[in-house]
C-alpha cells in the first residue's frame, strides 16, 4: 500500500478507487478525556427531549403550532429573528475556537465524528475485530461466516441509525407524542415517517459506507481551517527538529523510529509528520499512539503533541494577537446584542392588521375601520388580558370614538393565541386626518408582558366631494 502523501488524498488509491480506512485502536489519557466528553454530549443530546422545563421537553421545536422552547423560553414565529444571532454566534464561536485550537471542535465535539468514531466504529471494533482482522476480512471472500458477521453488523447500524432518527424527531414532535405514533400505523402518519425513514437511511449510509469522506469531501470546515487558523494556532503536530532524520530503536537518529503507528490509528488515514493536513479532524488519537511508543522506548513523549506550528520551529507561542483581539472584540459585541434581543423578548406577542376588503366603511353617517386582533399567550399558564385605547402625542382620541368586537377580560389559555376582530367607529364629521391611537394589551394579573401596538384609521378625505361609492383617491391617511 502506497504511504500518504501531500500530493494526494490518502483515502484514494493510484488507480482512483477508494481506500477503506481501518483504524487501530489506541489508549491514552487524550483518548480516554475524548471517549468521556464524547459520551456526556450522547448522554445530552438523549436526554434533553426527556428533560421537562415548564411543563415542555428543554428544547422543543414544535412546528405545528409555532413554538419553539428553549430552556423554559418560549419563541413564537415573530422571535425568531433571535435565531440570527444563535446561528451566526455559533458559527462565529466556532471561528474563534479555530483560530485558538484549530480543529478541536471537529475531533472532539462534532457530532458526526462523534457519533462515527464512540458508537459506529465501536460496533465494528467488537463484532469484526481489530484494524488488522477487519482488513483480513476485507480481503476474504464472502463464505457464510463472514456474510453472518456482516448481516450482524449492519443490522446493528441499522437499529442505531433508526434510534438516533427517532430522537431527532423527538426535538419536533415531544416524547409523548412520538411514542404514540409508534404504536400507530405508518399510514396515520405517513410524513413523520417519511422522515425517520428518510434519516435512518441517510445515517446508515454515511456511518456504514462513506465514513471520513463526510469530513473531506462535503464538510467545508476542513478547506477554511487554511484561512481560520495562523502559526500561532494551536493544533496537532510533527515535532521534526526532535524526530528526524527518522532511525530505529538504539540508533542515534532521529527520535522517530518510524513505526507508523501514528498512521496506523488515525481515522482519515492521514501521516501526521507530512505536516497539517485537509484530513487532519485534530482527534489526538496519533498524539496517545506515539507517546505509547515513546514510553516503551524509554523516550520523552511529546514527539507528536498539541502544539503550534511556530512553537514546533522552536518559537514561541503568542496568545495575543491581532486576530484573535479583534474576534474578541466581535465576539462580545455579539454577546451584548444577544442579551440586548433576549430582553425584548415578551411573554405576550401582539399584532394587529387591518381586515380584508375596503379601508374604511361610512354608512349613515357612521365611519367605520375594522383591525384584526391577534394575542399570543407565550407562557406556560392561562391568562387573562385587558384591551385600552390610548392617544398619541399631538392625536386626542374623539369622545365619540368606539371600540367593539372583543371580550373584556380576554381569556388565552397556556401558549393559546386567538384572533379577534376591533371595529372601530365615530361620526364622520368628527373624523380627522392623521387619526392615529395606541391599542395596549395588558396582563390583568399585572404580571409583566404588556404589549401595544399603533394604529391608523383611514376615513374620506374632507376636501373632496364624492357621490356614490367611495374610490381609492377618495379618503385620506
Amino acid at each position: 500500500m502506497k504511504p500518504p502523501s501531500l500530493e494526494s488524498l490518502s483515502t484514494i488509491q493510484a488507480d482512483g478507487s477508494r481506500r477503506f480506512v481501518h483504524p487501530a485502536d489506541v489508549r491514552g489519557p487524550l483518548t480516554k478525556a475524548r471517549r468521556l466528553v464524547a459520551w456526556l454530549l450522547i448522554a445530552f443530546y438523549a436526554a434533553l427531549p426527556w428533560i421537562r422545563v415548564g411543563g415542555h421537553p428543554a428544547v422543543f421545536l414544535d412546528v405545528q403550532t409555532r413554538r419553539f422552547h428553549f430552556m423554559g423560553l418560549v419563541l413564537a414565529t415573530q422571535d425568531l429573528w433571535i435565531g440570527f444571532f444563535l446561528i451566526t454566534g455559533l458559527a462565529f464561536g466556532l471561528f474563534y475556537l479555530t483560530a485558538l485550537f484549530g480543529r478541536l471542535w471537529c475531533g472532539w465535539a462534532c457530532p458526526y465524528t462523534v457519533l462515527l468514531e464512540h458508537l459506529y466504529r465501536r460496533i465494528e471494533r467488537w463484532v469484526d475485530g481489530d484494524a488488522s482482522a477487519r482488513r483480513r476480512l476485507d480481503q476474504a471472500p464472502l463464505n457464510a461466516r463472514n456474510l453472518i458477521r456482516r448481516l450482524i453488523k449492519h443490522s446493528l447500524y441499522l437499529l442505531l441509525s433508526a434510534a438516533i432518527a427517532h430522537l431527532f424527531l423527538s426535538y419536533f414532535v415531544s416524547i409523548g407524542q412520538l411514542y404514540r405514533m409508534m404504536q400507530g400505523p405508518p399510514r396515520e402518519h405517513l410524513q413523520a415517517f417519511g422522515v425517520v425513514l428518510f434519516l435512518t437511511a441517510a445515517l446508515y449510509f454515511c456511518f456504514s459506507w462513506f465514513r471520513e469522506q463526510f469530513c473531506i469531501i462535503l464538510c467545508p470546515y476542513g478547506r477554511l481551517q487554511s484561512a481560520l487558523t495562523d502559526e500561532h494556532s494551536i493544533v496537532i503536530g510533527y515535532d521534526r527538529r526532535r524526530g528526524e532524520p527518522r532511525g530505529k530503536a538504539g540508533s542515534t537518529d532521529g527520535a522517530c523510529v518510524d513505526c507508523r503507528r501514528c498512521v496506523q490509528v488515525c481515522p482519515t488515514g492521514i501521516d501526521i509528520r507530512n505536516g497539517l493536513q485537509l484530513e487532519c479532524i485534530g482527534c489526538a488519537a496519533c498524539v496517545d499512539a506515539c507517546d505509547e511508543v515513546m514510553v516503551k522506548l524509554k523516550r520523552p513523549p511529546g514527539l507528536v503533541r498539541y502544539a503550534s506550528q511556530m512553537a514546533l520551529q522552536g518559537g514561541r507561542t503568542r496568545w495575543l494577537r491581532p486576530r484573535i483581539l479583534l474576534y474578541s472584540i466581535m465576539l462580545m459585541a455579539g454577546l451584548v446584542a444577544l442579551g440586548l434581543s433576549l430582553q425584548r423578548i415578551s411573554p405576550l406577542h401582539v399584532a394587529a392588521v387591518r381586515m380584508v376588503g375596503a379601508p374604511f366603511y361610512v354608512a349613515d353617517g357612521q365611519l367605520r375601520n375594522q383591525f384584526l386582533l391577534r394575542v399570543i399567550n407565550k407562557r406556560h399558564e392561562a391568562m387573562n388580558y385587558r384591551i385600552a385605547l390610548e392617544p398619541l402625542a399631538g392625536s386626542p382620541l374623539p369622545a365619540s370614538l368606539k371600540a367593539s368586537g372583543t371580550t373584556d377580560p380576554l381569556h388565552l389559555d397556556a401558549l393559546g393565541e386567538t384572533q379577534v376582530p376591533i371595529i372601530f367607529s365615530l361620526p364622520v364629521a368628527d373624523f380627522k386626518p392623521a387619526l392615529r391611537l395606541r391599542l395596549r394589551v395588558d396582563e390583568e394579573n399585572g404580571k409583566v408582558g404588556n404589549s401595544s401596538r399603533v394604529l391608523e384609521l383611514l376615513g374620506p378625505d374632507p376636501n373632496l366631494q364624492t357621490h356614490g361609492p367611495l374610490d381609492a383617491k377618495s379618503f385620506i391617511r
